[in-house]
């Protein structure tokens, strides 16, 4: 099993729009099957303005097929693209780490 863990750093000011496509993403991650999203921002940290998801999934070709929106009905397919509509204006940057779970 795999962790994916999504950091996104925001632009100031830009943390609540930014959060708040993130849970509507996280609805259609488990209206879609593909499991529980959560949602975190920063207490305290690196730098401000940070927004986390973290994900789980069992392999790399099951996160790959994922970002594909391979088994993703089409409806559920334009929900995404419409909801991420504009999100580069919101961040400055992001990364991505992926972690394996080891118990």
């Amino acid at each position: 099993m795999l962790l994916i863990r999504e950091i996104m750093y925001c632009k100031p000011g830009k943390v609540r729009p930014m959060v708040d496509k993130f849970l509507a993403m996280a609805k259609l991650n488990e209206k879609s099957g593909m499991g529980k999203m959560r949602v975190m921002t920063d207490f305290c940290g690196e730098q401000y303005w940070t927004i986390v998801s973290e994900f789980e999934v069992p392999s790399l070709q099951t996160f790959e097929e994922m970002m594909q929106g391979k088994g993703m009905p089409p409806d559920v397919m334009k929900e995404f693209e419409t909801l991420m509509t504009g999100y580069h204006d919101l961040v400055v940057k992001g990364r991505r780490e992926i972690f394996r779970i080891e118990g």
